[in-house]
């Protein structure tokens, strides 16, 4: 029976590395398309990178789920989810479920996952030619 929780360092290095990147834009950039749109596909990826620190899952099942769970939180925001619980006070509610919608973030996690499943899918290739000679 294979393992469904696992640590995996290497992951788990890249998942701060990603961190670090997405808080340095976050707080030094004040732009129309990196810090929205760069810095939404990067927070997939992110997501991705953390949860495979722990999970051993296929990387298509995993990112995926991320990729509708990105979507799910998008659609929250249309729906206003924070101020129809009346959390709108609470800062971390604001920056995990997000205030403001956006078509274009669909397109951003969107982007971020088609690079999860491109990167993963060259790695995987590259192990199966590994092995194989």
């Amino acid at each position: 029976m294979k393992k469904i929780f696992i640590f995996n360092f290497g992951y788990f290095i890249f998942s701060i590395i990603l961190l670090l990147i997405i808080v340095a834009i976050a707080l030094f950039l004040n732009d129309s398309f990196i810090r929205p749109f760069v810095g939404d596909a990067l927070i997939v990826a992110w997501i991705y990178t953390l949860l495979k620190s722990f999970l051993s899952t296929h990387f298509y099942t995993l990112s995926l789920f991320i990729l509708l769970f990105a979507f799910s939180v998008e659609v929250a925001q249309l729906f206003k989810l924070v101020e129809f619980l009346n959390i709108e006070h609470i800062k971390a509610a604001k920056i995990i479920i997000g205030a403001t919608f956006d078509w274009w973030d669909f397109l951003a996690y969107t982007i971020g996952w088609i690079a999860i499943i491109t990167i993963e899918s060259l790695r995987s290739r590259s192990k199966t030619t590994t092995k194989n000679h």
